[in-house]
């Protein structure tokens, strides 16, 4: 069963009712997150193998951290507690919990002693509008202002402009035109509010994309910084009315063949993806292009 930790500025363990929670110094915040004795048995698995990568390239380490997670089960909706709360599942990944958790826990690798409370630390700072948990609009629900979020925090860098990126408007709506669709909305248009004000201002971003029939062109030249390398963070641009991205997963070259590694909801697992990027991109009607933005540390 999942348990609540509650972060403060001391460690320490407390044994009530045969719970356990812990107070954890997390950058001198009291929040509370959701995690599972599985959880800390894959961190403490994934920390064996990697504690000692801190200096590797850092997109080297994401890639290696993303390949550590191959066959982890596929499964949707896993952040969905009421009220809000940090969730640490690290035994069922979606596509944008796979990305998020493989970027927090690279980072916690090249933060350097790693342990369980500095990854949840990086997850939040990731997940979160400057990574402060408030309620359930505090999450970044929209990729285009989750890259421009983590970009300003200095995570990540978005390099689609500079690799034939053309500009995008995205009207981003379908959250707040959909209250029925999410539970947390359901009869509450005081939160239905503050995700239309959150989707106004994103909508309002300057976005680039690179368009699906000239992805192949823009991928390959590595030269003055140009260029896609394995680890890069890749969303796929949607058509679909009042999204932005429809899928998240990271680049991945294996020789001359451009791919990507993602949390498959066909596949119901984390896998290498069988088609190329541009077969991939191409073979989908709702698919308009590609976002790329590069990992940073």
């Amino acid at each position: 069963m999942k348990k609540k930790i509650l972060t403060s500025f001391l460690l320490l363990i407390v044994t009530l009712s045969f719970s356990q929670k812990q107070h954890i110094a997390t950058n001198n915040q009291q929040l509370s997150a959701n995690y599972s004795e599985k959880d800390i048995a894959v961190f403490e698995s994934y920390k064996t193998q990697f504690q000692d990568k801190k200096e590797l390239d850092f997109n080297k380490l994401v890639t290696q951290t993303a390949l550590f997670f191959l066959g982890t089960p596929y499964v949707a909706h896993t952040l969905e507690l009421e009220p809000e709360i940090l969730t640490v599942n690290l035994t069922q990944l979606d596509c944008t919990t796979f990305v998020e958790t493989v970027l927090a826990l690279s980072r916690t690798v090249k933060e350097g002693n790693p342990t369980f409370e500095k990854f949840m630390a990086q997850l939040q700072a990731i997940r979160y509008r400057n990574g402060t948990i408030e309620d359930y609009s505090s999450r970044l629900h929209y990729t285009s202002e989750w890259i421009a979020q983590n970009q300003k925090r200095g995570i990540l860098k978005n390099i689609t402009k500079e690799n034939g990126g053309r500009e995008i408007y995205f009207n981003l709506n379908f959250i707040s035109s959909n209250p029925t669709r999410y539970k947390q909305l359901k009869n509450n248009s005081h939160l239905t509010k503050k995700i239309r004000e959150a989707e106004i201002k994103t909508s309002a971003l300057k976005n680039y994309y690179i368009p699906k029939n000239e992805i192949e062109q823009n991928a390959q030249t590595e030269a003055n910084g140009k260029g896609f390398k394995s680890g890069d963070i890749l969303a796929f641009v949607t058509t679909t009315k009042g999204l932005d991205i429809s899928h998240v997963a990271f680049i991945y070259k294996e020789q001359e063949r451009l791919t990507f590694i993602h949390a498959s909801s066909s596949e119901k697992k984390v896998v290498i993806e069988k088609l190329s990027l541009e077969e991939y991109t191409l073979s989908s009607k709702t698919n308009k292009g590609i976002i790329v933005a590069r990992p940073l540390y």
